[in-house]
């Protein structure tokens, strides 16, 4: 007897392994749109206090000369950070702007306009293409409107391929807050799953990256519809989706409390003290860096959903991934993604629910292991097969 318990106990030294921790300096870089306004707000202290919530580029978008814009750029590089440029004379005068900042430390990128339509397209090529002669190593950057204004998912896609084509800037960014509240009711919006696989479509067919938003601001639709102050739920939902179809770089709308009107909260109030968004942006930011090594420079080999409802224009799970002998839907939904980064593949479950946990049975082989919250990995046939995944939250398999 006591011999077969040191076989045993020899046989779990060798099968069960300790946790392990990746030593890595992968990173998905984090913007925040309507960030700390000129005046006097712009200060040291609240720069760095952006830049502790996890926060790499500060888009102060209210600056109504060159001036406002320089001091941004200075607290920025002060505090480790990167500016998204904006100023009337990047307009107007765009080649003698650029030439006076673009060596600046805290320069990122250069903003050129929000949500512009086709027609706008061939003006803003011409405009991007002035900065890049001057400027190639720091990119011009604008952000497009979401599916859900378009007629058609076909237009939607040619509105994409023609922003790609006519204006050509590095990546492509876009806007879509999915999450809204109606009566007390959290609902998610049923196109947002469809702009992700339009835009993650047009950026492997144009061969470039694609950036994302959660929504951190609550503010009203109308009489009724709103959309919610965010809980960490809500956070997680947005930026793990959008990880899940490949999103390079992840933004927030908005960091400070521009309006009085419209706008309910934000992490940061129009007084500059914290509400308790600030915290939970912080929290997400942080999460998500401690599994970067997942979604940094990675490529999606697919994207399915499974469950109670496939969304609008996505695609239902039909064969199990490699290495998996169950995966198999109890209650509620969610998405797999397949991802491949260097020479490992990632399995990615997201709950796509705001509101309700996702159970689902997963089983492997043994060369599964699961990648834990905090960036360890362990053994995945550690674990009964029943996972209950909270809102918005993922699961994460490496192979």
């Amino acid at each position: 007897m006591r011999k077969l318990l040191v076989l045993l106990c020899c046989f779990m030294a060798v099968t069960v392994l300790p946790a392990r921790k990746k030593t890595t300096n992968a990173h998905i870089p984090i913007l925040g749109w309507y960030s700390i306004p000129p005046g006097e707000s712009a200060t040291l202290e609240n720069y760095q206090e952006m830049r502790d919530a996890g926060f790499d580029y500060s888009f102060s978008t209210d600056i109504k000369n060159f001036e406002d814009a320089v001091q941004v750029l200075d607290l920025c590089a002060l505090v480790g950070m990167k500016a998204v440029f904006t100023s009337p004379e990047l307009k107007t005068e765009p080649e003698e702007t650029v030439r006076k900042v673009m060596k600046h430390p805290g320069l990122g990128m250069y903003f050129l306009r929000d949500e512009p339509r086709n027609e706008d397209f061939d003006e803003l090529g011409e405009w991007a293409r002035r900065i890049k002669n001057v400027d190639s190593a720091h990119p011009c950057y604008l952000n497009l409107i979401s599916s859900e204004v378009f007629k058609t998912s076909n237009d939607y896609a040619n509105h994409l391929r023609l922003f790609t084509e006519k204006v050509n800037l590095p990546q492509l960014s876009f806007d879509h807050y999915p999450i809204t509240e109606k009566d007390g009711v959290v609902s998610t919006k049923a196109v947002w799953y469809q702009s992700l696989e339009l835009i993650s479509a047009e950026a492997r067919r144009s061969n470039k990256p694609f950036w994302a938003f959660a929504l951190a601001a609550s503010h009203s639709l109308g009489a009724q519809w709103r959309y919610p102050i965010p809980t960490i739920e809500h956070l997680r939902l947005q930026m793990y989706s959008n990880l899940a179809y490949g999103a390079q770089l992840l933004q927030y709308y908005g960091y400070w409390k521009y309006y009085i009107n419209r706008y309910f909260s934000a992490p940061i109030m129009l007084d500059g003290r914290r509400t308790g968004e600030y915290e939970l942006v912080r929290e997400m930011n942080q999460e998500i860096q401690q599994r970067a090594f997942v979604w940094a420079g990675c490529n999606v080999e697919g994207v399915y959903h499974l469950g109670d409802s496939i969304p609008l224009d996505t695609k239902p799970l039909t064969a199990l991934p490699a290495h998996f002998r169950m995966l198999q839907n109890e209650k509620g939904h969610g998405l797999v993604s397949l991802i491949h980064n260097g020479n490992r593949h990632y399995v990615m479950l997201v709950n796509t629910s705001p509101t309700e946990p996702w159970h689902v049975n997963v089983e492997t082989d043994e060369n599964v292991k699961l990648v834990r919250r905090d960036g360890s990995i362990v053994q995945n046939i550690l674990y009964t097969p029943l996972r209950i995944i909270s809102p918005g939250d993922c699961l994460i398999f490496e192979i």
